[in-house]
Order: C-alpha cells, then structure tokens, then sequence
C-alpha cells in the first residue's frame, strides 16, 4: 500500500528538516521540527503534544483487517547536528477483533544512549458502529509518545527533548475491501457522522489514485484528498513551503564557501546542493510555470468591441482624482491635503501598526464602481516616497482612516 502514498508521506516526514541555505549555522535551522512532533510526556511545554488523535468514518466487512502503518523520525547525534533515521511500524488490526473491544499495540525504536535514543510509542484503536441503515463504522486511531525520560525536560531543552520524541509523525492506514469517506466533502448521508469526528493534531485525508477509497492518510499538515506532488518537482528539498524554483535559484547563488558547509552540514543537504549545481536548463524551464488544466474557449463575441473599458475614471467626467475632495471631520480634504493615518479595526495588516499616527501626503481621492471613497496617500516620512510616487505606488485608506492635519 505505501507505493500509492510514499511520494507525498515522504514529503510530510522531511517538511521543515532542513531549511535554506541548507547549514547548520543558520538561524532557522536552529529551531528545527514544526508539523507533527510528538513529544516524551515529560516535557514541561503545554503547546507542544504527546499524543495524535484521528478520527475517520469507514465501509468494510467484518472479516478484513485494517493495516496502520506508522511512521516518523528518530533523532541521531552527528557531530553537533541532529539527522534523521526514518522509523516505520506496521500494525494490524482484525475488524471483527477491534468491534468487539478496542486494542492497544505497543512498539518501539532502539537507541545506544549516545547518539540515538531509545523510544517507546503506543497505538490505540477503536471501531465503532454507528446508528442508522448505512453499515458506517467510525474508528478512531490514537498514537502516542510513552516514552520514559529520567526527569522533567524544560521547556527551554527542547533541543534535548526531541532526542526522545516521534518527529513528523503520521499514518499511513489501508482497509482492504472497504473504503474511507472524504473528511473534506463527504457524502450526504455521512456528513453528521463526519462532523462528530474528533481530530487532535492530524487531517485525514484520502490518499493514493483518484479511483482508490481503501487508502488513507493522517498528516499533521492540512491537505486535500489525494495529494500528489507537483510533477515538475526534481526531488526533495525539505521546504515544501517554498517554490522549487526559487529555492534552487538561491542555491545556486550560495557561496562555494556556504555550499561547503551546506554539504558538511548533512548528507542530505549535500544532495540537495549537488543537485542544484547538475540541473539542466530543461529541469528549470519546467519549474518555470504550469498550466494544470484547460476549458474550452466560448464562441466570439457578438457585441462590438470599443476602445473604452467598461468604466475609466480618465473618461468619466463626474469623478477627477486630481481635484475631487472629501469632507473629514468638517474639514475639506484633496489631493495636496496632509492627513494623520489612523487604520482601523476592519484591516488585518499587521503592518498598519507602523503607519499608525504617522503624518502623509493624499496624492488622489478616488471613486470606485461601487461608489466608495478613498484615499490614495504617501508617508510624508518615506525617503523613497517620491520614487514610489513615480510608479503610482501609493497607501490607500478609507475616510474614516484618516484625520486632518
């Protein structure tokens, strides 16, 4: 089953392991490990989790089993960088068993005590059959950290805490004969069982090819039913977040001195750097731009076709942002005003705290179709207003935004 999902499971286990400019030295790589870790118990940070929860609504026959297969990191010891060593555990589970009572199946990773460090995890499962004429079964998967830690691991060890901690933990589950329902867009009859599902930490989704229900994914990142990766993606560069393009672009302008040190950092950060610098111009025009789907073109238009745009406030004569104005607090406002900006509580830009009370100049008031005023205004305390002026690029608030100076 882990040939249909591995690409993209893959992806999951190493998002965020290793991020550009791919050293050790670097500060985002100092903080390591975001999606999907499950810390030892005794790590006193209440935002971090010991524990995954998910909940899934299924179709199968009593006489199948459900296979989990679960999978994660395990930190090694390299010099003075952590690698990973990718641990996988798979766990069966008998229909007919699992409705009679839940089950509990315990495994571990060995450790050496000074590079690798044993853990101990614990899956626990439960089958539920729910009401009503449609045979649905919910099960509910719960994976967690056991592993034992001598003492209490503040908060400020985390680097020493993930020595003992599942790292970019998910599941990978098959019910042979049986099929998943979508989480995301279930059927009808199934959406109330779905809306009571309990998910802590983790998304099901549907994974592997679209003709397929038996196969499901449990990630700790948010995707939709079954994801693929991008076919124009060469190979893994651990920053999923990003554009391939431009990371490989960014590699490739690192110095020999930082690829040096990229390489020595760790043998997959190596890789990545060979690769960057062995691309052919093929690969990168690839990544350049795709188009993923087409629609057919509708038939020519009938109507005749005119040099004005539907609206142009340049052909307008009612509105003229050069002299239209705008009364604000009694006081007539227009191009060539001075305004203090106050952004309101309806923007959500958390840069508007930096322009708050800050003096501006209003370049243009404008009318949109809808009838809105607003305001086109320049920081009076930006150096480079004047160049930004050249290119239209201006900061717009609404009237009430805004008070006379």
């Amino acid at each position: 089953m882990i040939d249909h999902v591995r690409a993209v499971a893959d992806a999951i286990l190493y998002e965020g392991y290793l991020l550009y400019p791919y050293r050790a030295s670097a500060q985002k790589n100092q903080q390591r490990f975001q999606f999907g870790v499950l810390m030892p118990p005794r790590y006193a940070d209440p935002s971090e989790r010991s524990s995954l929860q998910a909940d899934c609504v299924l179709e199968c026959p009593q006489d199948t089993e459900i296979r989990v297969l679960v999978r994660f990191l395990q930190l090694q010891l390299r010099d003075s960088w952590y690698e990973a060593v990718e641990q996988e555990r798979l766990l069966t589970l008998p229909v007919r068993e699992l409705l009679d009572h839940a089950m509990s199946v315990g495994f571990d990773a060995d450790g050496d005590g000074s590079r690798r460090w044993k853990l101990n995890g614990l899956l626990r499962a439960e089958l539920t059959r729910l009401p009503g004429p449609y045979g649905a079964l919910r099960l509910r998967l719960r994976l967690e950290n056991r592993t034992v830690t001598e003492t209490t691991i503040e908060q400020s060890r985390r680097q020493e805490a993930l020595r003992y901690a599942l790292v970019a933990a998910h599941l990978i589950v098959e019910v042979p004969g049986g099929a998943f329902l979508s989480m995301t867009d279930p059927p009808h009859w199934a959406a109330g069982y779905v809306a009571e599902c309990v998910n802590e930490g983790v998304w099901p989704v549907l994974a592997g090819p679209v003709e397929r229900g038996d196969l499901l994914l449990v990630s700790p990142i948010i995707l939709y039913d079954h994801p693929e990766l991008a076919a124009e993606s060469p190979a893994a560069l651990y920053d999923s977040t990003e554009i391939d393009e431009i990371l490989l672009l960014r590699t490739l302008a690192l110095t020999d001195e930082e690829k040096s040190e990229a390489r020595a950092t760790d043998p997959r950060a190596a890789a990545v750097i060979d690769r960057a610098d062995t691309l052919s111009p093929e690969i990168m025009d690839r990544l350049h731009g795709a188009i993923r789907s087409l629609r057919a073109a509708t038939a020519p238009s009938t109507h005749t076709v005119t040099s004005t745009p539907w609206w142009d406030p340049e052909n307008d004569a009612s509105v003229s942002p050069d002299t239209d104005q705008v009364v604000i607090g009694g006081v007539p406002v227009a191009r060539g005003s001075t305004v203090v900006m106050r952004p309101g509580s309806r923007r959500a830009d958390a840069q508007d705290l930096f322009l708050a009370g800050r003096p501006a100049l209003v370049e243009a008031v404008l009318h949109d179709v809808d009838g809105k005023v607003h305001l086109a205004v320049s920081p009076q305390d930006d150096p480079d207003a004047d160049l930004r002026g050249l290119h239209g690029r201006f900061l717009y608030f609404a009237p009430d935004e805004v008070e006379p100076s």
